[in-house]
C-alpha cells in the first residue's frame, strides 16, 4: 500500500512538473494546449491545474481567441508567487538582479571590481550586498525568494557545497558557496556563466526549440556550455565548455591560464585591447575600463587602419574559433553572448565568412551563427533560473 501510495505521489509531481514547465517556457496557455503538448489525459491536466491555481502557482489569464463555441481559459504561472535573483560575476563587476516569477526584472545593482584582483571574500561580500539592495528596493520578504543562481567564471564543482576553479582568476578549490552562505539562508545555486547564459537563451532567447546548440560567452574571457539532445554536456567533472583554453596558435600569446595560444588571448575583450595597443607601437589605448577601451577600438577603427585591421583579426579567429565549435559538435545553432560579443555585433558577417572557410562543409552548412537576443543581462537572467529549474524537476515543491 504505501509503494502504491509513493508511486501515486511520483506520478503526481511528474505530472505537475510537466505541466509548471510547459506553462513556464511557453505559456500563456488552455488547459486543451496541454492535453495536445505534455500527452496527459484531460481529467489529469484538469486536476493538477486545479491544485496548481488553489495553491497560487498558476492563475488564469482570459480567454483565448475562438472560432465559436464556448471559449477556453488561458493559463499563466503566476507571477507573484515567488521571486528569484540572479548574480553575474564578472571579471570587472558583479552585478545581481533580482525577477518575479514570470522573469520579469524588477531590480538591479552592480559592483565594480579591480580585474586585476578579484578576491573571493570581496564577491562574496558583493553578492550579499546586492541580494539586500534589490529586494529592498523591489519591497521583497526574504521568505519569498525562491533562491538565489549565481554565474561564475571558471569551473563550478557540484557537491555539498560548490566550489570554483578559476585558473585565469587565481581561484583554486574556492568555497564561493560557503563564503555567500555565511551571510544568507537563502537557497544558493552556482554554476559556470557560459552555462548559465546558454540556460536562459535556451528557455527564452536564440536557443529556443534547438536540440543541439553551441552559446560562446565573450567577454573579458571567453567560455562555452554545449548543448547535446537539449540538456547541457558537462564533462566528468563540469569542466566541458572551457572553449577559451583551446589552442588557436600552438606557442602562441600567452593566455592567463598560464598556456600559449589560446583563444581567449585572441578574442577575450583584454586580449583584443592588448593587440590593439601593440599594434599602435605600445601606446595606450584610450578608456578607463575594458569596455570602453573596446569602444575607443571600434570607433577609430571608421578611420584608422590599424584599428581597421585588429578588427579584422579579431573576426577571423573567433570564425576559426566557431568553426571549432562546428566541427566538434554539429549544433544547429552557435550563438554569440556575453558583453564584448554585443560590442563587436557588427563583425558577425566577417566571423560567419570566417568559420565558413575553416569548418567542414556538410555540418557548417547545417548551423546558423548569430548574436544572443537577451544582450549583457543573459548571465544573470541565466542564473535566476537555476532555482526555478530545480523547482520545476521537484514538481513544484517547495525543498
Amino acid at each position: 500500500m504505501e509503494l502504491a501510495r509513493a508511486t501515486n505521489r511520483s506520478v503526481r509531481l511528474r505530472n505537475r512538473g510537466s505541466l509548471l514547465t510547459k506553462l513556464f517556457l511557453d505559456g500563456p496557455l488552455t488547459r486543451q494546449d496541454l492535453v495536445r503538448s505534455t500527452g496527459l489525459s484531460q481529467p489529469a491536466v484538469s486536476n493538477v491545474v486545479s491544485d496548481l491555481i488553489e495553491e497560487g502557482l498558476v492563475a488564469e489569464a482570459g480567454a483565448a481567441e475562438s472560432d465559436g463555441g464556448r471559449p477556453s481559459m488561458l493559463l499563466r504561472i503566476a507571477s507573484r508567487f515567488a521571486f528569484l535573483v540572479g548574480v553575474d560575476v564578472g571579471e570587472t563587476r558583479v552585478r545581481v538582479e533580482l525577477f518575479d516569477f514570470a522573469m520579469t526584472l524588477l531590480a538591479s545593482a552592480e559592483y565594480p571590481l579591480d580585474p586585476a584582483r578579484t578576491e573571493p571574500a570581496e564577491v562574496a561580500g558583493h553578492v550579499l550586498a546586492g541580494i539586500d539592495a534589490v529586494t529592498g528596493a523591489a519591497g521583497v520578504r526574504p521568505a519569498d525568494v525562491l533562491g538565489v543562481g549565481i554565474g561564475v567564471s571558471g569551473v563550478v564543482s557540484q557537491g555539498e557545497h560548490a566550489v570554483v576553479h578559476a585558473q585565469a582568476l587565481g581561484w583554486d578549490r574556492v568555497p564561493l558557496e560557503q563564503l555567500i552562505a555565511a551571510g544568507t539562508d537563502l537557497p544558493l545555486h552556482i554554476d559556470n556563466g557560459a552555462k548559465t547564459l546558454g540556460q536562459a537563451e535556451m528557455w527564452f532567447g536564440a536557443g529556443k526549440g534547438a536540440r543541439h546548440a553551441v552559446f560562446a560567452l565573450v567577454g573579458s574571457g571567453v567560455g562555452a556550455a554545449v548543448v547535446a539532445g537539449g540538456a547541457t554536456y558537462r564533462g566528468a567533472s563540469s569542466s566541458a565548455g572551457e572553449w577559451g583554453h583551446t589552442t588557436l596558435v600552438y606557442g602562441g600569446r600567452p593566455c592567463r591560464c598560464g598556456a600559449r595560444g589560446c583563444l581567449e588571448a585572441y578574442v577575450g575583450a583584454e586580449a583584443i585591447i592588448d593587440r590593439y595597443r601593440e599594434a599602435r607601437g605600445g601606446r595606450p589605448v584610450p578608456g578607463e575600463d575594458e569596455e570602453s577601451q573596446l569602444n575607443a577600438l571600434l570607433d577609430a577603427a571608421a578611420s584608422d587602419a590599424t584599428a581597421r585591421r585588429v578588427l579584422d583579426e579579431t573576426a577571423a579567429y573567433l570564425g576559426a574559433g566557431v568553426a571549432n565549435l562546428i566541427n566538434l559538435f554539429n549544433p544547429e545553432r552557435v550563438v554569440l553572448g556575453g558583453w564584448a560579443a554585443m560590442a563587436l555585433g557588427d563583425l558577425l558577417p566577417a566571423v560567419r565568412e570566417a568559420a565558413g572557410r575553416q569548418a567542414l562543409r556538410q555540418p557548417y552548412e547545417q548551423a546558423s551563427i548569430e548574436l544572443c537576443r537577451l544582450g549583457v543581462d543573459a548571465v544573470a537572467l541565466g542564473a535566476a533560473t537555476l532555482p526555478v529549474a530545480r523547482f520545476l524537476a521537484d514538481g513544484g515543491v517547495r525543498r
